[in-house]
């Protein structure tokens, strides 16, 4: 699955450099030319990475810390750009994880690309989320038991429907069957990140030592899976 970045920016040419650069690895890009709307949109989704231009688009120094603060994209790769008023120290303090300046070197552009974009992958694995329909055990931290499906999983958690209604917060333990792996079950603790009467989204706190390489076979088999569908003829 290709990675997916957000540039936010008005400068046409800096917009032309990571475009370019990014489709060269698979890569799509959205613009935002505000930070308002940068900052709603990173906070109700994830991206692999980002993009912000810093002293040209008024209050991207802003956006640049509320969306490090926000829950959907704390770990994700961002990439600053000043032009003259923001330090590079100060970008970093703010949150950012490379600097660049302008005018923008294209070489020093794809050496910092080459770095980033492994780390956009591992980032992308961590929640990418692939749709599953799987049984889950799962159990409350006052031991109570309750069964539930699995909508879609990642490195990093997944999301359940459950089975009869119930309201959970705090930590659970998630156990489930790896169909790819010879039936091997995997156990984790999991922190409830959302939930309502009949889902719940969890995040995985701890995995058990022979889980954790199991799961990640798992989700290469899965990934496998979805490009084998992207690149079939039928489609």
């Amino acid at each position: 699955m290709g990675l997916h970045c957000l540039i936010v920016t008005r400068d046409l040419n800096l917009l032309g450099h990571i475009k370019a650069n990014l489709s060269e690895h698979g890569a799509s890009l959205d613009l935002r030319q505000d930070s308002e709307s940068a900052i709603e949109l990173a906070a109700r989704r994830h991206w692999d990475g980002l993009v912000i231009d810093c002293d040209d688009v008024p209050g991207a120094n802003e956006a640049i810390t509320q969306v490090r603060n926000s829950r959907s994209n704390k770990h994700t790769l961002l990439l600053a750009v000043t032009n003259g008023m923001t330090d590079a120290g100060e970008a970093l303090d703010l949150g950012a994880s490379v600097v660049l300046s302008k005018p923008l070197q294209e070489a020093r552009l794809r050496s910092v690309l080459d770095l980033a974009i492994p780390k956009m992958e591992r980032e992308h694995r961590r929640y990418f989320r692939y749709d599953v329909d799987l049984a889950v055990r799962c159990c409350s931290h006052d031991g109570q038991p309750f069964g539930a499906k699995m909508k879609n999983v990642s490195e990093g958690g997944l999301a359940i429907n459950l089975i009869d209604p119930v309201r959970l917060e705090g930590v659970v333990t998630v156990e489930f069957e790896l169909p790819s792996v010879g039936l091997q079950t995997f156990h984790a603790k999991a922190d409830v990140v959302w939930s309502d009467a009949f889902a719940m989204g969890l995040r995985f706190l701890h995995i058990d030592k022979d889980s954790g390489g199991a799961l990640q076979a798992w989700l290469n088999s899965l990934e496998g899976q979805s490009q084998l569908r992207e690149w079939s003829p039928a489609h």
